[in-house]
């Protein structure tokens, strides 16, 4: 398995010989508005050229359609031939815009040889998990391929836990800038994100969805001390660059 982190959410995963899309946040630098009113998202450009993000994917998952997961960019330069993978509600949406191939993630879906099973979320608390809609993530399997847990959009729960400590999951991806709006955490920071990693020791935590919105407070290096001063062992949390891959063999992640 090899993933690359693009920037944000927006991820190429090489598995069992697919090239997966995940939540395809591919406009320029500024393209969107400010979410926190200190700048224009998102705060960084791309780090390689679209037609790279683009090049030979074969399914698309998009776990929900906020703009830093699914922006007008992504849906102008999407092929329309490539299968969209959503959650349920959202659908009507690539239906307009004229995918014609499209599956919606209620609990369990097999694609070619690769199993996805739907995971909770929850995309903050209080009032504003109302405002902030629906969001999913999943599991991934296949044969000869280490289990991948991607939590997507969510604060760390007692349901998330249930998930990971039931499944095991040998790579868990989580969004851990800490995210923040009227005071209100909407993504797991460093506390919760180090909670999730000493949940789940035979896991390697890949950390994204970090330094490319204005509403989010935990930078990589904050990050990477706080997993120090926790005492994780090497390679126990990664923390990509946009740009970075990460390769996982034989339960072991290697930076390519």
């Amino acid at each position: 398995m090899q993933l690359k982190l693009i920037r944000n959410a927006t991820l190429r995963l090489s598995y069992a010989g697919h090239e997966i899309l995940i939540d395809p946040m591919l406009g320029p630098k500024h393209s969107l508005p400010s979410f926190a009113g200190k700048e224009a998202n998102p705060t960084t450009d791309l780090p390689v050229p679209l037609l790279d993000v683009l090049q030979g994917v074969d399914l698309v998952v998009v776990s929900h359609l906020h703009p830093d997961h699914f922006d007008e960019t992504a849906q102008q330069v999407l092929s329309r031939d490539v299968p969209v993978l959503v959650q349920p509600g959202d659908e009507r949406t690539f239906q307009t815009a004229g995918f014609k191939e499209m599956h919606v993630l209620e609990d369990r879906f097999i694609w070619q040889n690769l199993r996805f099973t739907r995971t909770p979320g929850q995309h903050g608390s209080g009032p504003i998990l109302q405002r902030m809609g629906n969001v999913m993530g999943f599991i991934l399997e296949a044969p000869g391929e280490p289990t991948l847990h991607w939590l997507g959009d969510t604060i760390l729960t007692d349901d998330v836990l249930k998930v990971v400590q039931d499944q095991q999951p040998e790579v868990i991806v989580t969004h851990s800038a800490g995210a923040m709006i009227a005071d209100t955490l909407l993504l797991m920071d460093a506390e919760q994100t180090l909670h999730l990693a000493q949940a789940a020791p035979q896991a390697v935590v890949v950390a994204v969805h970090m330094e490319s919105l204005d509403h989010c407070t935990v930078s990589r290096m904050d990050l990477r001390q706080a997993a120090r001063d926790a005492g994780l062992r090497e390679g126990q949390l990664i923390v990509p660059e946009d740009g970075e891959d990460v390769q996982v063999e034989a339960k072991e992640a290697v930076r390519a």
